[in-house]
């Protein structure tokens, strides 16, 4: 073969990107002698694995340049029928592999908590369930060896590939293995639209999953990958990581222990995974595509006319997600026939899709244009919601409908294969098809901002909502009235407004972000202070930091000095909770002077009690003390009487820090009767609490057991389990320390049962010391 260009094949080493190196594949083929495509076609396919046909037109578009990536396989085969010996060629795999790693990012997260639905239509793929079968049933996959059970499932999009993996782990849940755990989380490798999942935000829901708390899970990576390994380890665990982009993405969420199966599938070859079993998943076989399409069109229809319905599969290139399609299609049409809907495809030219590496785009739009124009609206406008999945009445509030209405419409597409319901109630765009709407949506850019609007202040208002059940003392954020497309969430108390947000968490913080983005608008920096309760309650520091950043951004922006004021408050308040005080202390000074410079007394109170606690934790006490009283000034000034509650509070702290508890339990005493007077349950009940502890801290248990005693009947009144289970546990610490061992043990079981419900940071205290109290004599066994 002639070479007469240049002397020595071009070096793939030297592409720091995907485009040169299909530059330099383009010069390997000059170098060659510029072989015709159809000529390299030919050449090709003998050369894959398995051996067929390839198409020419698939072979130039590995040479175009503004590709995103390429098929590994394909190009491994085009380098060899270049005529490079196997040393070169397997200096172009690692190159293509290596420039395709460094294109990937990191970004939002979509986890999921269980297996997504087992789909009735499932066809075909019997070699490869019995690969996967086989796999999960070798020695040690129950235990017996020392590795854990991995199986890569890596195809083109569209081929099926989540459809297998939770096939497979369906069956084996069925037949009673993995019974303990079963995760799955879509890492979104390549959703044109997003960056890849971190693998530490997956961990972080994982561990959430596996009931550790919160503020015990720990920031970093490898750590939070140490105690996923040590949580699951023995458990009998299934996990699908689906559309993974890399080993590194995966590798932190592998589990140690051989009681574990893990499914990962990929559009990328995970050859870096070298102990994973792979399954090469390839377009179905013609009976597979034709049973596929009687399973969803209807098996007469498709026995009335058997050459239109092989003629359809060919054209939809035998992809399985290109002939759901067109099946349902078919299905929501009974008066078309096979050979009408063989025409439209021909005309829209959906064979297209038939080779590796061509884009979806004529099966989207033949499934799009057969949609009646509001279901075509809401397909459009679903990829402008801010998070990956969705409710019907946030869709609702983006459509501006009923939310009877977003739900049948949903329900339609969920019908047409163009939105999945991965569990009850929430709807999700696959990664291709949310690309394909958002490309539609760009098309009316007026309502692509008012869409995104309407959604956002739908957000914001449900959080509010959430957040004034879930402390109903809460100082509300005041909302300027905005016309709401659908009513905002309702809640039924605290538990439910808290449910919610643990739902709509990722939705949430995706909104924060995509509010951020939004030119002109305060929706950012008022998002971020509704969401702070929540975030706050859930010891979610880092995740409020970042969106009180972001709120801070907006409210600058907009010259909102109120609301400056409140997002600097909150941002002091997470720097101080992570251990930040020298960066809190800043933010919450300017926070003081802009609420001075309004004349909002009742925030001036507010950012001083704050500030005081802040210079307590620095070990500043006096200036702590001078904070707190100039707090409890300015609320009384204010005649706000909550405010004032706070800042006795903080001076009793502060006081007692300084060794001066009798003037410490004053102020708590004159918070207490002001909450009395008030009748403010919540005040009253956590006077009493801390008046009780500093009793306890000066040995008065007799005074200690006396106020614990109103705090526990407070408590029942109000049904606060959490502080009627802590004035519990303080009664029997009194208890115990003047010898009444059995009562003690008695009022300790009750308080630990609900620690353990709550999942309160209070219980290893509790069994602590029900543990010492189990070596301890009873009163009446003592001389």
């Amino acid at each position: 073969m002639p070479k007469p260009q240049q002397k020595s094949a071009p070096d793939p080493g030297k592409a720091a990107d995907l485009a040169e190196f299909i530059g330099l594949l383009r010069e390997l083929r000059i170098w060659a002698g510029q072989p015709s495509y159809r000529t390299l076609a030919k050449r090709v396919g003998p050369l894959l694995r398995p051996p067929r046909a390839v198409s020419p037109f698939t072979v130039v578009d590995a040479f175009k340049v503004s590709r995103r990536r390429l098929d590994l396989d394909l190009v491994v085969g085009i380098v060899r029928a270049l005529g490079l010996d196997e040393e070169e060629v397997d200096r172009w795999r690692k190159a293509c592999v290596r420039v395709h790693a460094q294109a990937k990012t990191g970004g939002p997260t979509g986890v999921l908590r269980q297996l997504p639905a087992d789909l009735a239509t499932f066809t075909g793929r019997e070699r490869e369930l019995d690969e996967l079968l086989a796999a999960a049933a070798r020695p040690g996959a129950d235990g017996a060896a020392a590795t854990v059970v991995i199986s890569a499932i890596e195809g083109m999009a569209g081929v099926g590939k989540t459809q297998l993996a939770v096939h497979v782990a369906h069956r084996l849940v069925r037949d009673g293995r993995y019974q303990d755990v079963q995760l799955y989380v879509n890492l979104r490798g390549f959703d044109p639209e997003a960056k890849p999942v971190d693998p530490a935000a997956v961990l972080d829901t994982f561990l959430r999953h596996l009931e550790v708390p919160a503020q015990q899970i720990p920031e970093g990576l490898d750590e939070r990958a140490a105690m996923f390994r040590d949580r699951i380890e023995g458990k009998s665990a299934l996990i699908i990581l689906d559309n993974a982009t890399d080993e590194q993405q995966v590798r932190p969420l592998i589990p140690s222990c051989s009681s574990c199966l893990v499914l990962i599938t990929s559009r990328r070859s995970l050859i870096e995974l070298d102990d994973a079993a792979v399954t090469q998943l390839n377009v179905f076989e013609p009976a597979e595509a034709m049973s596929l399409l009687a399973r969803i069109a209807g098996a007469d229809r498709v026995a009335a006319e058997p050459e239109a319905a092989a003629a359809i599969a060919e054209t939809c290139g035998y992809l399985p997600l290109a002939v759901a399609l067109a099946a349902a299609r078919l299905r929501s049409r009974p008066s078309w026939s096979l050979a009408y809907l063989l025409s439209r495809l021909r005309k829209h030219g959906v064979d297209a899709v038939s080779t590796p590496g061509q884009s979806l785009q004529h099966v989207f739009d033949l499934s799009y244009e057969g949609l009646d124009p509001r279901t075509q609206r809401l397909f459009r406008l679903l990829a402008l919601h801010p998070g990956q999945d969705f409710t019907p009445p946030a869709v609702a509030a983006l459509a501006e409908l009923g939310e009877a209405e977003a739900e049948l419409l949903l329900e339609h597409l969920q019908d047409e294969h163009l939105v999945q319901q991965q569990t009850s109630g929430r709807y999700a765009l696959h990664d291709l098809l949310h690309a394909y709407a958002a490309g539609r949506a760009r098309q009316d850019r007026d309502e692509e901002q008012v869409a995104t609007e309407r959604v956002l202040t739908w957000f914001l208002a449900s959080v509010d909502a959430a957040a004034q059940q879930i402390m109903p003392a809460r100082y509300a954020l005041p909302l300027e009235s905005a016309p709401m497309a659908a009513a905002p969430a309702g809640f039924d108390g605290s538990a439910e407004a808290m449910a919610w947000c643990d739902e709509e968490y990722a939705n949430l913080l995706a909104a924060a972000e995509r509010a951020a983005k939004v030119p002109g608008s305060d929706l950012a920096w008022r998002l971020a202070t509704s969401m702070s309760m929540f975030l706050f309650l859930r010891c979610r520091w880092q995740e409020s930091l970042r969106v009180h950043e972001a709120g801070l951004e907006s409210a600058l922006a907009t010259h909102h000095r109120a609301g400056e004021a409140w997002v600097r408050n909150n941002l002091g308040m997470c720097l101080a909770a992570l251990g930040k005080p020298e960066l809190a202390a800043p933010q919450l000074t300017v926070a003081l002077e802009v609420r001075r410079e309004l004349g909002d007394v009742s925030g001036e109170a507010a950012a001083l009690s704050n500030l005081s606690r802040v210079f307590v934790e620095s070990g500043e006490l006096e200036a702590g003390l001078d904070c707190s009283l100039q707090a409890l000034d300015a609320a009384v000034r204010a005649g706000d009487r909550k405010r004032e509650g706070t800042a006795l509070n903080s001076v009793a702290i502060c006081l007692w820090e300084l060794k001066r508890p009798r003037e410490a339990l004053d102020y708590l005493r004159r918070k207490l009767a002001m909450h009395r007077a008030d009748g403010d349950p919540i005040g009253l009940g956590l006077a009493l609490h801390n008046i009780a502890e500093f009793h306890e801290t000066l040995h008065q248990y007799d005074e200690a057991l006396n106020v614990l005693r109103e705090a526990l009947e407070v408590a029942r009144a109000s049904g606060d389990l959490h502080a009627e289970a802590g004035a519990l546990f303080g009664i029997a610490r009194c208890l115990s320390a003047t010898g009444e061992h059995q009562q003690a043990r008695a009022d300790l079981g009750r308080a630990l049962a609900v620690f353990e419900k709550l999942r309160a940071p209070e219980v290893d205290q509790a069994r602590e010391l029900l543990a010492r109290l189990g070596t301890l004599p009873l009163k009446a066994d003592l001389p």
